[in-house]
């Protein structure tokens, strides 16, 4: 069955990792940097620590790209195997690559624009640093000359940038590859090598099921949640019902079907019965009508408490299901 659902998941999405780094504008300081011996600072009783070189609104546009990035990330995805990546369904697929890729874009203008101003940025920085320095420690110079060594030269900021996103097939090691060793050592290598092959691989699928059943459970309480603040919404507005409370449900409803990789009919059947039977008033005709009204907040509260009763349950059977009608897929397809 492990193995089943492994090869049925490889088929429903891929994993995607989002790494970015830029250069954060900080540096540790030694004891050496403010004129102390190391022997004169106590771990237990002081901390240098890391410390900003530049004010911390200069790097604030990389900073939010970056946030955003790992934001869109989190809530268009499922984490997988501790989050080491994320599960990406094919329906989203397309979706998910053109905002990484628009993301990229805002990074490099984002990077562009910092190093335009960065000489400027580095010749104030120095100047506070130094005013800083003279209340701070008794040899500011030396204080001073540490943090505009840590300033790193514009033609080597390059290193210091990436925003890569891999996108990869789920897969496990059958067999890792050796690299030239001696005789001697080759045959302990290559058991060592294939216990951890082994190891892994059993991980893996030991941990898919209980992957495919936290997905289902995440969307359950995703949707439980979303009842929840629309409710709060409409008892604390003074204006009732606003069209775009009604506008996040609609726009939940089209991302369920396509985050829905494990075919939770359930779940399914009750969000296409709300949309019917609550989305087809728009916000201004809910306001007029009081019955109206309380038929969508009962909607809401009823669909808020089965979502968090599915969401507590035993999604085993749901998996089993997953599981043999991608089997049933694949012989039909070959």
């Amino acid at each position: 069955m492990q193995n089943q659902l492994l090869q049925i998941l490889t088929r429903e999405g891929v994993l995607v990792k989002v790494s970015i780094r830029y250069w954060r504008g900080t540096k540790k300081l030694k004891p050496e940097d403010i004129g102390l011996k190391a022997t004169q600072v106590s771990d237990r009783l002081i901390s240098l620590g890391h410390k900003r070189l530049l004010p911390k609104d200069t790097l604030s546009a990389l900073a939010l790209v970056e946030g955003r990035a790992h934001a869109y990330v989190e809530h268009n995805t499922f984490p997988f195997l501790n989050g080491i990546a994320h599960f990406v369904p094919n329906p989203r697929l397309q979706e998910v690559h053109d905002k990484l890729t628009e993301l990229e874009a805002e990074f490099w203008q984002a990077k562009r624009a910092f190093l335009d101003q960065y000489a400027t940025l580095r010749k104030n920085a120095s100047a506070e640093w130094r005013t800083m320095a003279k209340k701070l420690v008794a040899d500011p110079d030396r204080l001073v000359a540490a943090i505009e060594a840590s300033f790193p030269y514009p033609s080597d900021m390059g290193r210091f940038y990436g925003f890569d996103v891999q996108m990869f097939q789920i897969s496990v090691p059958e067999k890792l590859g050796l690299d030239l060793v001696t005789m001697a050592d080759q045959q302990t290598v290559i058991e060592a090598r294939q216990k951890a092959a082994q190891e892994a691989s059993s991980k893996i699928r030991q941990g898919v099921e209980s992957f495919v059943s936290d997905c289902v459970s995440a969307l359950r309480e995703q949707t439980a949640q979303l009842c929840g603040e629309m409710l709060h919404s409409i008892q604390s507005s003074e204006t009732g019902v606003h069209q775009k409370t009604l506008n996040r449900l609609q726009r939940f409803i089209e991302q369920f079907k396509q985050m829905n990789f494990a075919n939770d009919r359930v779940m399914a059947e009750m969000l296409e019965r709300v949309r019917r039977e609550l989305l087809t008033r728009t916000a201004e005709e809910y306001r007029d009508s009081a019955k109206a009204r309380q038929v969508l907040v009962n909607g809401l509260t009823q669909l808020r408490q089965q979502a968090s009763e599915l969401a507590r349950q035993d999604a085993a059977e749901l998996v089993q299901r997953f599981g043999q009608q991608g089997i049933r897929k694949f012989n039909l397809a070959a």
